[in-house]
Formats: structure tokens, sequence, C-alpha cells
């Protein structure tokens, strides 16, 4: 694998007295880059959000590296270690414990230091486990989304988080994403039930793992479901990306004029949207962008659940 990293990654420039920003794995070592790999054959010291991961997964690739010890509890403290190494002109790998740094993990406060401290963070992106479960949502009406990964734990301030969460997601006609742990997801479905109850909700877990698991189906089946789940297969880490709401078909529409919204009602339901789009723009030549709109609305809500 070094040496197929070499050959994919070698001819790139990878300065000294840079920090780079290092995306690992979620669950299957697969997904490493093989610029990940580069990057941490040739870093003088790696930065771990737990160095015990950090050395496993080094261990997998032949490597042994200085290991430094930077978390949540101590990003401070570790940033300055991290900049007197910069300083020596030593190029430094940071990881937190799976996925992109800094998103929902250490990292930020660390970027922050090293940025003001005039040297060059470096991204190596790779995994990042809320755009993974984004790409199996299948969610046609968003435009964009909202990443908020944990909401607080407990009580009220839970509840208001995610009401919060929902209607900034809401107004834009994003996508919702969370993170969850396996013991509050009941909770967590319970208060989508409760607030969203038709909204198409993905619960993804274990993604990238041997018993990975991607199910959408609306907010108020998903207690039972869960209820009916054994207990084996609610292990694991959950990603869940509550769909942004349907666009109702008279809004999405109400720019159109009476006789090309009549037609597009009628091809939308004996034709591909495609060619219903297309056809109804060449009958009627109203805007093809507001007749796509359009027909996304009244296909939704043709499919939606009674």
């Amino acid at each position: 694998m070094i040496r197929a990293a070499e050959i994919a990654a070698g001819s790139q420039h990878h300065p000294a007295g840079a920090l780079y920003v290092v995306a690992t794995p979620i669950g299957n070592l697969a997904d490493l880059t093989l610029r990940a790999v580069q990057v941490l054959s040739l870093c003088d010291a790696v930065a771990c959000e737990d160095t015990r991961n950090g050395l496993i997964l080094l261990r997998h690739l032949g490597l042994s590296k200085p290991l430094l010890s930077l978390h949540a509890h101590n990003e401070a403290q570790g940033s300055e270690r991290v900049l007197g190494l910069l300083a020596q002109g030593q190029r430094v790998a940071y990881l937190s414990d799976a996925g992109t740094p800094a998103v929902s993990d250490p990292g930020a406060v660390l970027v922050a230091h090293v940025s003001r401290a005039g040297h060059r963070v470096i991204p190596i992106p790779g995994v990042s486990s809320a755009v993974t479960a984004l790409s199996v949502a299948g969610d046609t009406q968003a435009q964009g989304f909202h990443f908020v990964g944990f909401l607080p734990a407990k009580g009220q301030e839970r509840t208001s988080a995610l009401q919060s969460a929902l209607q900034s997601a809401d107004g834009a006609m994003a996508s919702l994403v969370l993170f969850e742990a396996p013991h509050r997801i009941d909770q967590l479905m319970g208060l989508l039930a409760a607030q969203v109850p038709d909204r198409a909700v993905s619960v993804c877990r274990e993604l990238t793992k041997q018993f990975e698991t991607v199910l959408t189906q609306p907010a108020r089946q998903w207690p039972a479901q869960l209820q009916a789940t054994p207990e084996a297969q609610r292990r694991g880490e959950y990603v869940v990306v509550v769909h942004a709401p349907s666009k109702p078909a008279d809004a999405a529409s109400e720019s159109l004029p009476p006789a090309a919204r009549q037609a597009l009602e009628l091809l939308v339901k004996e034709l591909p949207l495609k060619q219903a789009v297309s056809l109804a723009a060449a009958l009627t030549h109203a805007p093809r962008n507001a007749l796509y709109d359009a027909a996304l609305a009244l296909k939704a809500a043709h499919e939606s659940p009674p």
C-alpha cells in the first residue's frame, strides 16, 4: 500500500512545517485514500484524538511515528505542542478517531491556532459520515443540507435544539443531518415522530461496516420499527437524515399559467418526469425550470405515504 501511495501521490508537493488534517475511515480500512497513506508515511509526527486508534491505523500501514494526544479536553495545550514541532520544520498529521477532523470531532481549535501562527494547514480529504449518509438518503426535495451532529443529551435543551434545527433546515428546504448514539436513538426518533410525523427520515447505522443498514421511511413509523429490532441489530453509531419538506404542488406551480399547470398534471401521471416536463414545455411554452419544480412537487405528492 505504501508503494501504491508513493506511485499515486509521490509527485505531489507536501511542504515541511505544515499541518496535515487527514480524514480516516469511519469503519472500513479500505476507504483510506492513497494520498492519506502517502502523507502519513512522510510526516514526522501524528497528533491523534485517541493515540490508541492512531497506533492501530499506523500499524495496519506498517508505519511507526511519534504520537501526540490531542482531544476535546486538551486541544489548546496539544495545539501548543504541535506548534512547537511545526516551528522546527516538521510535518505533523492530525487524525480524529474516524472520519474528517473538526466535523463534530476535535480539530477546529488546532487548525485555528496553526493558521494564526502562520503555518500552512493542508486538508487530506476522505470519508465523512455525514456526506456518506446524504449520498444514500435520496432526498430529492433538498436544496443543500444543514449539519448538526449530536444534539444535547437531555431534557428541554435537547427538544429545543431539535426544534430550532428543524426550523432552520425547513426554511432553507435543506436536509438535516444528525448523529446519535444507540442508547438515545429511540428518544430521538420519538421526538421526530412527534414533531414531523410525515417527514421522510433516513436512518443509517454502522456505515461502511459489515452490518451496515440504511432505511428511509416516515418519522411516525420509526419508533415501532426500532422497538421491533433485535438488540444485536441496534448497536453502533447512527447518522440520521431528516428529509426536506415536500414543496406543495400548488406553491411550486403557482407561477405557471393555468393551462401549463393542467397539462403538467396530466403528463406527470402518465410519463417519466423529464419527458413530462419536456412535453409540457413544448406544448405550453412555459418556463422549463418552473415546470420542473412543479413536476417534482406533483411527483412527491403522488408518492407520499397515506
